[in-house]
């Protein structure tokens, strides 16, 4: 049982990848230092190359959770090279929830176990988002695993141990310092929760967080002046005076103060948000860590700029008291009339959480139309020798990756990737400067191929427009319900809430001349 919930999580994740495998602009950074790495490897002659050095952000960001990602994904790879299941770079791209799930069956019996994988799987955001590289999704494993740890019973009356204790702070340290500076508050509130219930003394404590710190700060400095090729350098120090001290992430919307509470909390934890209180009423230890989060996500209401990934790591927490207040549920008087509405009601929220979920992956798999045109060129001219192609700003910023740049170096024998039988003689160019006007695209470059934005963008006598790409434009509510289901049968009524679609994407080809 143990295993199939396992590979129950997974699967649902590996779903998501599999079902929209393209990529936003939010995570381009540590995929394109993924795919750097890994087939540039890491030589200071091949810095000048990484995509970091040719297209910099508006802050530097951190190489050391793309680094781990690079090193695990390079032992993968060749292991799937070996069984023929890589043949291009895309392919690397398909390449801790489970330790957590083990740690709450241990602490909170199988059933608990059973309803956090069941409501973890159902939901939305962390399901999709695991396959994806936000820096919050490197950093959520680490915070994980702290969790795992808190939740050890130890041998003191079921509290944590010193040691678990202990290694939970360095991590969420680590976490923190090197790749997300907002998990320093989760930290906080932890440290004081452990520092009241006697877990920790003061002095262990800080004695842990300076030596972890100033490990996790040695790191950071270390790696990232080295990439960056600034001395000294500590990317989450500079992000924090960036968004926080001089106040730019506003620059990117301000939100009212309640809004992690009023809409990307309900977001995050669909339906069985409604079973927590009830979990938190129940056990005194899903108070001890449902207290911390909910303390994290008040003090980054604080903050003007909202996003739900900025909060991302409370989603486990809750969801652990989510499952042990089902259980509350379900564990009402058997054969009873209350036992049987309650069990209706877990199975309600769970299909509910499901339902939305097929419904907002319908909808992500129309989002990535720079992906889809990327992947539509590649294989409409596979057997062109030579292709220069333009990428349009929105397909750079909606899938177009550097892992879809199937027809151009760089290349690793080792890892399968091996260049197309056509590009060989003569690479393809796939370009994204920035700031061209039409004409200069029209008239005065090198350009065969070009993935715009308008369909008029290009004059129509020198350019011809040979595909068009459709996006994601809305959901619409079909008020014909009776004549779907009496035409469609029970498939009728997945079709109520449509995804609609428009262009948004066209490829041109240059016309001979």
């Amino acid at each position: 049982m143990s295993l199939v919930l396992d590979l129950l999580i997974y699967a649902v994740a590996w779903t998501h990848v599999l079902l929209s495998p393209y990529t936003k602009v939010e995570e381009s950074f540590n995929l394109h230092a993924i795919h750097d790495l890994l087939l540039f490897g890491g030589r200071p002659d091949a810095l000048q190359k990484f995509d970091h050095k040719v297209f910099p952000g508006a802050i530097p960001r951190s190489f050391v959770g793309s680094i781990i990602v690079a090193w695990l994904s390079n032992y993968i790879a060749r292991l799937a090279n070996d069984l023929s299941l890589i043949n291009s770079k895309f392919d690397l791209q398909i390449v801790t929830l489970c330790l957590l799930r083990r740690a709450v069956a241990r602490r909170f019996g199988r059933l608990t176990s059973l309803l956090f994988t069941l409501i973890t799987v159902s939901q939305v955001q962390v399901p999709f988002w695991m396959g994806r590289t936000l820096p919050n999704m490197l950093a959520l494993p680490f915070v994980n695993i702290a969790l795992c740890l808190l939740l050890d019973r130890g041998s003191r009356a079921g509290r944590t141990s010193i040691t678990c204790a202990s290694w939970a702070v360095a991590l969420l340290t680590f976490a923190a310092v090197v790749i997300r500076m907002e998990i320093a508050g989760l930290l906080g509130l932890f440290a004081i929760q452990l520092l009241s219930d006697g877990t920790l003394s003061i002095t262990r404590l800080v004695k842990v967080g300076i030596v972890s710190g100033l490990v996790s700060i040695g790191l950071t400095v270390s790696i990232d002046s080295y990439f960056w090729g600034q001395w000294p350098l500590w990317p989450e120090f500079s992000s924090i005076y960036f968004n926080v001290y001089e106040g730019k992430s506003a620059e990117w919307g301000v939100s009212p103060f309640w809004t992690y509470f009023s809409t990307f909390l309900p977001r995050l934890l669909m339906v069985t948000l409604v079973f927590i209180p009830f979990g938190f009423a129940r056990n005194a230890r899903i108070r001890s860590l449902v207290q911390p989060a909910i303390g994290f996500v008040f003090l980054m209401s604080f903050l003007g700029h909202k996003e739900w990934r900025f909060v991302v790591y409370v989603v486990p927490i809750l969801n652990i008291a989510a499952a042990h207040g089902a259980q509350s549920f379900i564990r009402q008087r058997k054969g009873s009339l209350l036992g049987l509405l309650a069990f209706l009601v877990v199975v309600g929220a769970l299909a509910l959480n499901t339902t939305a979920t097929v419904l907002f992956t319908r909808a992500s798999m129309a989002n990535y139309p720079g992906g889809h045109a990327l992947a539509r060129l590649n294989e409409r001219y596979k057997k062109t020798p030579h292709v220069h192609v333009h990428i349009a700003n929105l397909a750079a910023q909606s899938g177009a990756s550097l892992f879809l740049h199937t027809h151009a170096p760089p290349y690793r024998s080792r890892l399968g990737i091996l260049p197309p039988f056509a590009a060989a003689a003569r690479p393809w160019i796939y370009n994204k400067t920035e700031n061209l006007t039409p004409a200069d695209i029209a008239y005065n470059s090198p350009f065969t191929h070009v993935i715009a934005e308008n369909r008029d963008a290009l004059p129509p006598g020198r350019w011809q427009v040979v595909d068009v790409i459709d996006g994601f434009r809305g959901l619409r509510v079909r008020t014909d319900v009776l004549r779907l289901v009496s035409e469609k049968g029970l498939e009728g009524l997945w079709r109520v809430l449509e995804v609609e679609k428009d262009n948004k994407l066209w490829i041109f080809e240059r016309r001979g001349e």
